[in-house]
């Protein structure tokens, strides 16, 4: 099974005063300046009140993740390559697929990062379930599916207690460029996306949908 998560040094913090995580939208981003925030903002974090979720998408670019191999990159061609500090492989990003970046204290929200992954790929398919879509996670292969296509991705990092990274969901993209890679590191994986199965909707319009199902799962988690 490819590991979809990183972990790095963990210290302690109180499980108090648990809120709801601060929503920020981003737009359209270029990639490395993000990932840089995310890091900074998990560094300088001092608790579980600096929880938050980043939504937005990304110009094109192809991510790499820390047991990604090379032989996994089949063309990329004029898509930039960034190696980057999540667990998983390489996928890819572009205009028209939802990212969410989640920075969490897991420890205060009584979640494992098994648990993340899973409260994470629940959260999307409670939401396709009300748009009338069948969907499943895989163990072995983590993500959600529908049909056996992936319709949504997951990488995190773990450091000292708390993620970063999170979930891209593919709403409605150009997904030539999955074509140019393994996705995730399995060769001839499907992937799919809203528009293919029926669902309209822009990004902005599919983040405020799919949200409050996210939040819900995060609510369930917290400490009694």
């Amino acid at each position: 099974m490819t590991s979809v998560y990183a972990t790095g040094t963990a210290d302690s913090h109180s499980a108090s005063e648990v809120g709801s995580p601060a929503v920020r939208r981003l737009g359209l981003s270029d990639y490395e300046p993000v990932w840089r925030q995310m890091q900074a903002h998990t560094e300088h974090r001092s608790g579980p009140g600096d929880d938050a979720i980043w939504l937005l998408e990304h110009r094109p670019v192809f991510t790499q993740g820390m047991n990604g191999k090379p032989e996994h990159l089949l063309a990329p061609g004029d898509i930039p390559v960034v190696e980057v500090d999540r667990g998983g492989q390489v996928t890819y990003h572009g205009p028209g697929q939802l990212v969410a970046y989640l920075m969490l204290d897991l420890r205060a929200r009584n979640l494992g990062i098994r648990g993340l992954v899973e409260l994470l790929e629940q959260s999307v398919i409670d939401w396709l379930g009300s748009q009338g879509i069948s969907a499943h996670a895989r163990r072995d292969a983590p993500g959600v599916y529908v049909d056996g296509a992936k319709i949504a991705a997951l990488g995190l990092r773990v450091r000292r207690g708390c993620s970063y990274h999170g979930l891209s969901f593919n709403v409605d993209m150009d997904l030539e460029p999955f074509s140019r890679i393994n996705p995730c590191g399995y060769a001839g994986m499907d992937v799919t996306q809203l528009r293919d199965l029926g669902v309209a909707g822009s990004v902005e319009t599919v983040a405020q949908d799919w949200l409050p199902a996210l939040l819900a799962r995060l609510e369930q988690q917290k400490p009694g």
